[in-house]
Parts: C-alpha cells; structure tokens; sequence
C-alpha cells in the first residue's frame, strides 16, 4: 500500500503547485496585520479638556482662554486639568469673578477636542479619563478573540476540512472588520474586534495546516516562514494606510475591505489532500494529487495512485494527550512557557509603538521592514543550529533587549527605538521558530 508521502515525492514535493498554494496562503496574512496594531493608529493622543460650554450662559462674551480659566482648576505643574472641571454654579458672571469656584467634580458634560481633526476612537468615543480603560480593555478582548479563535478553529479544521474553515475566516474577518466601519457605540466595536480576533487566529493556524500537509517533510520549515513573511508586508502597509488615512472609519474600511478580494478562493483554494486520505475520501485525495501533479509537469505512476488506500481511523485526541506521558508534559509545559515568552515580547512591542518618542509612522514602518530579514533569516539558522540553539538564543537576547530599554531614560528616544526594533527582530524570529519547532515536537493528533 503507498503511503502519502510516496506520492508526495513522485509528484514533487515543492514544485510549481504547493508554491502556488503557499502564495494562495499567504494572500490573507497581508491584511491580519492590520486587525493587530491597526487599532493603535485611530487612538491618537490630543489634547483635552472638560466641556465647561454652562459657563456662555452667563458669560457669552468670555474668551476661550477666560472660559477655561474660570472653570478648570489646575494641577501642580500649573497646568489645566483634563479630567476634572469645578462645579457649576447659579451665580452671574461678577459673582464668579470676585469669589472664584472651588469645588471641583469629574467631567459631567464630556469632553472637547481640537476642531478641525479627524475623527478617532478616542474623540468619538470618548476614550479618555476614566474611559481611557476601555481601549486596552478592548484590545484584551482582540487577544482573547485569538484564544477562542485558536481553540475552535483548530478542531474545525480538523473536523470539517482546513479549506472550508479557512474561507469561513476570511469571510468572518471581511465581514466583521468593514462593520466594525459603522458601529455606533464602542461596546460594539468591541464585540466585533473579538470575532475578527478569532477570525485572525482561524487563518494563521489554518494557513500552517494547508502548507505544511502539501509539502515535504524538509520543505516545511520554508514553507511556512516564507508564508509568513507577507505578514511582514502587511506590517510595513499599515504604516502606510495610517499616515495617509486619518479618520479611523475610513481606516478600518482599508483594511479590512480588500479581503472581499479574494472571493475567487472559493474555486481555487485546495483542501489537504493528506487530510482528505485521513478521513476516507481517498478519490477526491486523487483528483487534487493528480492535479498537482499535472501542474508540477510530473506524472503519477497509474499503479502508485490505485495502491492509495484510506489511513487507519486515528483516535481523535484531546487536551488531556498533552499531559499523559512524562514526555508529552515536558514538552508541553516547556513549549507554553516559549509561547507565553514570544507573545508578551512580540505583542508588547508591536502595540507600544506610541510609547517610543519618535514617529509613530516611521516606527511602525521600521517594525515592519525588520520583520521580514527576521522571518527569512530562520530558515537558514535553522538549518544551520538547530531548533533548540536558535529557540534559546533568540528568547534571551529578547528578554536582555526588553530589560535594557527599561533602565533607558526616557528623552533618549532614538536610542530606545532602536533597541526596540532590535527587539522586535529577535521576538519575531523567536516566534517564527516556535511555530516549526512546536509543529515537530508534537505528534500530529495532538498538534
């Protein structure tokens, strides 16, 4: 009886068609980078201050800066405060001149803004003062989209196929990415950030099944890091898209509507032909392998192809395999703690580009064109040094980047943004050897 990988190596294992399909994969990656940092460019600082407009009714002469004199108290650095107002008062306006106002309480009638800005997250929604939580709160919730996302997807793909839970994510991203565009209150715009969060974690996890199930055994490791590399891409683009569209509705319209683009995948995308022999559906595995074959411009010897029979039906696994043997929880445990690692660095970095002192443009930029060498540098040092080596190096010299910018003065902005960029070189690369290495350690069941 031939076995897959027979048919693999008679029909090229990484010819014209798995290059194709790694293009096809790697499409969707272009636009995940915007659902990930996008959020951080439509929460742009400016200046605020408590809506103390009761004050006209009584002083319609005043000027602005009378206005915020007389009803704004001030802080110890002497300036206006921007979360506080004092009380309003039934007084006339002399009254207020010769005594003042003391009391003061939060902000009762909102917030103003610069006229003349775009409009953003924070100034339509007023993410400031007691409400600024609700940024990071909602960014939370992305990442907890990620989690769910990760979990149901993964027994999706192994229940139903990885090319239709593959199209369900991309359409859910779609989808929900161009309405988050119209929301009309934030707590909606939170709910959809946790479906898009889940979409997103569908397709990265997705896009390494697809890959590395077409491909050969040694062709894995580039296959997906190259794949991965268009998240790169779509890190630098978001730079772009941001500096050149302000207004955050407009914004997250780019970003998420060019997925509707790729519609045609409902016709080209291919199932795992390896999936396909686990689940019994031998004939359909024939027709996908014969014509990969047919566009690598090999053939399929007619006696291998009749010999391809249905694998043996494997229990499915569950969390608990992850913990049954002394091995399986080393590796379990060991490999969470990398993950935990390259997550907290990585995502750190990549959401704090407005905490550096310089161009949050330009540093998003940079972030970006670093992580492409750092993608593509793994399939060498992997190759050369091993999983294990370059696993270890690379977590060390990001935890020692991380713990250097802490002791850096903060006006030395240039200096931070480098060692920041440093950082995120080494976090990108050390998660881009966590997802080879995690895929070779684990069994396929429990993978």
């Amino acid at each position: 009886m031939a076995e897959f990988g027979d048919l693999l190596r008679a029909l090229g294992e990484c010819g014209r068609y798995q290059k194709l399909l790694v293009l096809l994969a790697a499409l969707p990656l272009l636009l995940n980078p915007f659902q990930m940092v996008g959020q951080v460019f439509m929460v742009v600082e400016v200046p605020y201050h408590c809506d103390t407009s009761w004050i006209r009714a009584v002083g319609p002469n005043l000027t602005e800066e009378e206005q915020l004199n007389l009803t704004l108290p001030r802080g110890a650095d002497g300036q206006l405060e921007q979360c506080s107002m004092y009380s309003p008062v039934d007084w006339d306006l002399d009254s207020i001149l010769a005594y003042g106002l003391n009391d003061t309480q939060k902000c009762s009638n909102g917030w103003v803004y610069p006229s003349g800005q775009p409009p953003s997250l924070l100034t339509e929604f007023d993410l400031v003062c007691d409400r600024a939580v609700l940024n990071d709160v909602s960014q939370s919730i992305y990442m907890a989209g990620l989690l769910v996302g990760a979990t149901l997807f993964g027994m999706l793909s192994d229940r139903i196929g990885r090319r239709p839970v593959f199209l369900i994510c991309m359409l859910l991203q779609a989808v929900f990415g161009l309405a988050t565009a119209f929301v009309p209150h934030f707590y909606v715009f939170i709910a959809f950030r946790f479906v898009v969060g889940a979409a997103v974690s569908g397709i990265m996890i997705t896009v390494v099944s697809l890959v590395t199930e077409w491909v050969g055994v040694s062709y894995r490791p580039k296959a997906v890091l190259i794949a991965h590399t268009a998240f790169a891409i779509g890190q630098m683009s978001v730079a772009g898209l941001s500096y050149g569209i302000r207004n955050w509705r407009l914004l997250e319209i780019a970003g998420s509507a060019p997925m509707f683009a790729l519609f045609f995948y409902i016709w080209v995308l291919p199932e795992s032909a390896r999936w396909l022999v686990t689940k019994g559906r031998v004939e359909e595995a024939k027709k996908l392998l014969q014509k990969a074959a047919a566009t690598n411009k090999r053939s399929l010897p007619p006696e291998l192809l009749e010999q391809l029979k249905p694998e043996k039906e494997v229990k499915s696994a569950s969390l608990l395999d992850l913990f049954r043997t002394k091995n399986q929880r080393k590796v379990t445990l060991i490999m969470s703690c990398v993950w935990f690692a390259d997550s907290i660095v990585y995502y750190g970095l990549s959401l704090s580009v407005t905490d550096f002192g310089l161009d949050i443009y330009l540093t998003q930029l940079a972030f970006g064109a670093v992580e492409f060498p750092a993608r593509i540098s793994c399939i060498f040092l992997l190759e050369w040094f091993g999983r294990k080596k370059v696993q270890g190096t690379l977590l060390l010299l990001s935890g020692l980047l991380c713990l250097i910018l802490t002791g850096i003065p903060e006006e030395q902005a240039l200096a931070i943004t480098v060692l920041a960029v440093i950082g995120k070189f080494t976090s990108t690369a050390a998660f881009s050897t966590s997802y080879v290495y995690a895929a070779e350690l684990f069994p396929t069941t429990v993978r």
